[in-house]
Parts: structure tokens; sequence; C-alpha cells
């Protein structure tokens, strides 16, 4: 079996913190959303991760950190989205160009899986594609994705939904998957005419007669897709505590949720409430609430509420700029 982590979107939604640097790559709780992934994945299975020229840097750098010998990097020349092959069609690239003929686990690198991955490969039967659905518990929050609706009493998919209207079940969809070796060509010729839709190959095995079977769990899952997602994903791992960064100095605060100080960020007189804070900043006397705050940032004397803040921003009150005290 190989393993492939789809890690190549541009993810405008999270603009702009993602203008530079991909969405799999943004740290969570205190590393890399991919890398829970890799971790959960067990040591002898060989790891790809498929990204674009615009990304491929932050991955080289990444992966040499990793220090995984049979974690590699395929790369798609793109550098705007608008020349990408899309997700399914950059599989279905990686799959001629490196001849693959074992099964694949194939995962979508922005996505946050509670469960153990021994757990997934072991309720795997050889030839049978097999599903991982969450059981979010509630069918109008299921509305807002695809659901995975079972035969009754067994663990075969029956029909997969798109963001239903009346959902059938409280089973989403998430990204991932096993497809068996024989499968493959079946991929690539649907990817031909579908190169963005990922979720597509597996109504297209059903309505050729094939078996799909579905993992379900209630372990943690975040599809870390928005600013919403993000921020709920850090509260659900982190809790309500302070994070800090290697390096990193905190003095004088006033913290509630989850905060995050990244390393080497400095941060004082300041109240912070749910907030991400990235590396190499620096926070005085700033009142923070739900924020996301990107690399090398300074902020003093402002007050935010719902923002992400672009890398190298600076942010100072302007009593403080001409050197008075900042009034409450």
């Amino acid at each position: 079996m190989h393993a492939l982590i789809l890690a190549g979107g541009f993810a405008t939604r999270l603009w702009p913190l993602t203008e530079k640097r991909a969405k799999p790559l943004l740290p969570l709780a205190g590393k890399p959303i991919v890398q829970y992934l890799v971790e959960n994945i067990p040591a002898h299975i060989p790891i790809i991760v498929s990204t674009n020229a615009a990304f491929a840097d932050g991955f080289t750098e990444w992966i040499a950190r990793m220090g995984r010998s049979n974690l590699t990097l395929a790369v798609e020349d793109a550098h705007h989205d608008d020349k990408k092959l899309g997700a399914l069609g950059a599989v279905a690239e990686w799959i001629t160009k490196d001849a693959i003929h074992e099964d694949l686990l194939l995962l979508t690198g922005d996505n946050y899986m509670g469960f153990r991955m021994k757990d997934f490969l072991e309720a795997y039967t050889e030839g049978i594609p097999l599903v991982a659905a969450y059981d979010i518990g509630d069918r109008e929050q299921a509305k807002a994705f695809g659901t995975v609706v079972l035969e009754a009493g067994t663990n075969r998919v029956q029909e997969f939904e798109e963001k239903p209207a009346n959902p059938k079940t409280t089973l989403v969809s998430t990204g991932c998957s096993i497809l068996p070796a024989a499968t493959l060509p079946i991929l690539q010729s649907y990817a031909a005419q579908h190169p963005d839709n990922v979720g597509g190959i597996f109504e297209e095995l059903r309505r050729r007669g094939q078996e799909v079977t579905c993992f379900t769990f209630t372990d943690t899952w975040f599809d870390i897709g928005s600013f919403h997602a993000y921020l709920e994903a850090t509260r659900s791992l982190v809790g309500e505590r302070v994070l800090l960064g290697e390096g990193a100095i905190a003095n004088e605060n006033t913290c509630s949720g989850s905060v995050i100080i990244g390393d080497g960020s400095h941060v004082t007189k300041s109240t912070l409430k749910d907030v991400v804070l990235f590396p190499g900043s620096t926070v005085e006397d700033c009142v923070l609430e739900r924020c996301i705050i990107d690399s090398h940032c300074t902020l003093r004397g402002v007050d935010l509420t719902g923002k992400m803040i672009r890398a190298g921003t600076e942010l100072i009150h302007p009593a403080l700029k001409n050197g008075k005290a900042r009034q409450p």
C-alpha cells in the first residue's frame, strides 16, 4: 500500500494566511496540520505528499525536518489555481507517472482525523473500497457536508448525498479512503472527465456495481477549510489554556479560551481570547479576540476581533507612534 496526501489547494478562504503557505502547513496546536496525518500512518507505508510548485519549498523544508525516509514530495507544475490539474487529476497523474499498482490510502491534507489509522486499515477488506465517515450527530449540521448513507444494519454504502437539504443520515464524508489497486484504472478514466471531484470516484464505483464499505467514527474530526473551522480545531485540541512555543515570552497578560503564542513571539500587557499567534511576532498593550496573527507581526495598542492578519503586518496605535500613552 501507498499513501497519498493531497496538499495542493490554494485555500483562498484562509487568505492572507495561505497566500504563500499551503493550508496543510498551517500550524495547529503547535505543529502543521499535515503532520498529524503523517504521524498517524504506520511507519512501513510509503507516503507521497502531492502539492503544487507554489508551495513546494515549504513542503521540502518540512519533510527534511520530519526525518521519515519514506516520506516524499510530488510537485504539480502549477503556480496559480487556474493552472491546477484538479485534486483527482493530480492523483491520476501520480499513479501514471510512478506506475502505481498497489492499494492506495488517499488523504486530504487539511483534515484532522482523531481516530487511529491502524484501526481504519484493519477495517479494510482487500479489494473493496473503504471510506471514513464521521458521525456528526446532527442532521442540521450534516447539511453542510457530503453524507454517506449505509444499507440498514451493515457497513456497506447505499448512496452518497452532496450537501443534502434533508439528510438521511448524520454520517458525513471525510478526506480519508482506501482505493484497491484494481480500481485505479477506473480512477484514471474518471479523472480525465472530472479532475476536481475526488469524492465522485466512489459514486462512479457504485454506479459500476462495485461494493463500497464505510468505517464510521465519532473521534474528533475537522475539515479545516475556513477561519471558523481553524479556530474550532484549535480550541478542541488546546482547550482552555495558553500554549507557549519555544522561546516565547508572555508577561502581564489576561488570557482566556485557547491561546497559542508561537515560537519566539513576545506578548505583554495584553488581553487575549481564542488567539493563534504565529512565530516571531510582538504584541503589546492589545485586546485580541478570535484572531489569527501570522508570523513576524508587530501589534501595539490595538483592539481586534475576528481578524486574520497578514505576515509582517505592523499595527501601532497613533498615540504610541507619537510616544504618548494610549487612552483606554
